[in-house]
């Protein structure tokens, strides 16, 4: 069920199963595309409970023999400052439901380390980010995000400064409750990219869906009305649950 809400296009699936079968296949498309066009294909990660099961299917054999894997190459759209090894890491996550499944060169997969300060990790992470796009060449092929229930994306979360950063690719964001440092990147490299995909999923997050697409513009509120592409496509993979206020 597809329609155009204004702030990109919604697809509608039965239930997160479906969700996430639409968006590993995407994902592969997308790669071979890429690949075909430009010889690689560049990804960033999102975190959280809803990518996982895409990820799961991603590593299967289905989709496992169809990517060219040794062509792509992955960051994250966000991380918790927790080491690598930490539950609540989003690297670690990926790599146990899908990265570890398939043959990606070690040598790029990059995760956002923060064993060093915030700040500094998010000033490596530019770096690195320029080194593969700063050179008159394109964003990120594919960024898939979240949508959490305040309205946040990656870790841009309402009111924090991050939210009306103009320059920089990636900046660090703390949260007093819980307490966590982050490091993210940024609403205008997000913006770089060819295709931005939200995944959402689940009866909690139709309020929040319906506001962001549907409301007023005010994403000091809302960051996720941040995401629109410049010059790429927009892409909403909802559940019917998420869906359910959309009309």
């Amino acid at each position: 069920m597809p329609g155009n809400h204004g702030s990109g296009l919604v697809r509608v699936y039965p239930d997160l199963e479906a969700l996430s079968h639409a968006a590993a296949t995407l994902t592969v498309h997308l790669a071979m595309e890429a690949v075909a066009a430009r010889g690689r294909f560049g990804v960033a990660l999102s975190g959280g409970n809803t990518p996982r099961r895409a990820y799961e299917i991603l590593g299967q054999p289905h989709f496992r023999e169809q990517a060219p894997w040794d062509r792509i190459h992955v960051f994250w759209g966000d991380e918790r400052c927790v080491p690598l090894a930490d539950p609540r890491s989003n690297a670690r996550m990926a790599r146990e439901a899908w990265l570890d499944q398939v043959p990606i060169p070690r040598d790029q997969v990059h995760p956002i380390e923060c064993s060093v300060s915030p700040e500094m990790a998010a000033a490596q992470y530019e770096t690195l980010l320029k080194s593969s796009f700063g050179r008159g060449a394109t964003g990120l092929d594919l960024v898939l995000l979240g949508l959490g229930e305040d309205g946040h994306t990656a870790s841009l979360f309402p009111g924090t400064p991050v939210v009306r950063e103009l320059t920089r690719w990636v900046a660090p964001v703390y949260l007093a409750e819980p307490g966590l440092n982050r490091v993210t990147l940024t609403a205008p490299f997000i913006n770089q990219a060819a295709v931005a995909v939200f995944l959402v999923a689940g009866p909690a997050k139709a309020g929040v869906l319906h506001e962001v697409l549907h409301g007023p513009y005010d994403p000091d509120r809302l960051p996720a009305q941040l995401i629109r592409p410049k010059s790429g496509e927009l892409l909403w993979l909802v559940d019917r649950e998420a869906a359910a206020e959309l009309g």
